[in-house]
């Protein structure tokens, strides 16, 4: 069916066929290489991918049909390899809607993960603190998200559904493992950074500029614990393909709350805060991602 009326399957996105292409181009260069999890690393964090072993690093530029990320501290290129003898593949440096792509395209390399073989995404972003007991460099895990884009029409499964990824009406209010959040943190109690981890409420805004008093009191009132300018509409999108999703935001400001004051958030401190952090979050994903491969029984081939 056809018509003035009716979407066209591509007005909102990629193609089945489109995506299947970008794929079969990484398969070409992988050889046998089957990432099984996921990681995107959010600013600054992009170190993430230095303890993945024998690298396959591929620049989003040559990837057709790709998009490029824009902002300083995120990388831009798909790097594949092996972590805790685990198939990974990581998204070294994101896409945002604030950059002037439209959500589909941010999400897209969501879509390519699962055509991949992927069955887990890791999600990091840099994130503000608006629970006032988070401290700079502490870790939240993300229980549970408010999608204020979302709330403005802004979502990345609006448009024709693709029903070879998922339903047109996914629930959230299992978008993220509980069994993942519980592993977490027995890890942090391992690595003994257990009090510097918390569990919370992650707020999506569109950015790119920082929030004013009254929308983060707001938020506070609200029981937001955190705010970013990412991850929700990707884990959507990885709840829409069926992937366990395992998410974390890196406190890199602390959200300021008062009109008197004369602080001023800045990305130059959110990149000095994920530097400072680079080592432990290196060890705290590396082990995640030792605990997947144990429970899903995936190793390398």
């Amino acid at each position: 069916m056809s018509g003035p009326d009716v979407p066209d399957a591509n007005i909102n996105g990629y193609s089945y066929d489109d995506l299947m292409a970008i794929v079969n181009f990484l398969q070409s260069k992988l050889v046998s290489l089957k990432p099984k999890v996921a990681i995107i690393c959010g600013s600054g964090l992009g170190s993430i991918t230095d303890i993945i072993e024998n690298q396959i690093s591929l620049p989003y530029e040559e990837i057709p049909n790709f998009p490029v990320s824009t902002v300083a501290g995120h990388g831009g290129c798909l790097v594949f390899g092996i972590l805790s003898n685990v198939p990974v593949m990581c998204l070294k440096g994101r896409f945002h809607f604030y950059e002037g792509y439209p959500l589909w395209k941010c999400c897209m390399p969501i879509r390519i993960m699962k055509l991949l073989g992927c069955s887990h995404l890791i999600v990091t972003n840099a994130a503000g603190g608006i629970n006032q007991n988070f401290k700079i460099g502490d870790v939240m895990l993300i229980k549970d998200h408010v999608n204020f884009m979302g709330f403005a029409g802004n979502n990345p499964l609006r448009g024709p559904n693709e029903e070879r990824f998922g339903t047109r009406f996914p629930g959230m209010n299992k978008a993220y493992d509980k069994d993942l959040i519980k592993a977490a943190l027995d890890i942090a109690k391992g690595l003994n950074i257990e009090d510097k981890v918390h569990q919370g409420v992650y707020a999506s805004v569109g950015g790119p500029n920082y929030e004013t008093v009254a929308e983060l009191k707001l938020m506070q009132t609200l029981g937001i614990d955190a705010v970013g300018m990412s991850t929700v509409p990707e884990v959507i999108v990885a709840k829409h393909s069926n992937l366990s999703v395992f998410a974390f935001s890196l406190i890199t400001n602390e959200c300021v709350l008062d009109w008197d004051s004369h602080k001023e958030p800045n990305h130059e401190e959110v990149l000095k805060a994920t530097q400072n952090m680079e080592v432990v979050l290196q060890n705290f994903v590396k082990q995640i991602i030792e605990y997947i491969g144990k429970i899903t029984c995936v190793c390398k081939q």
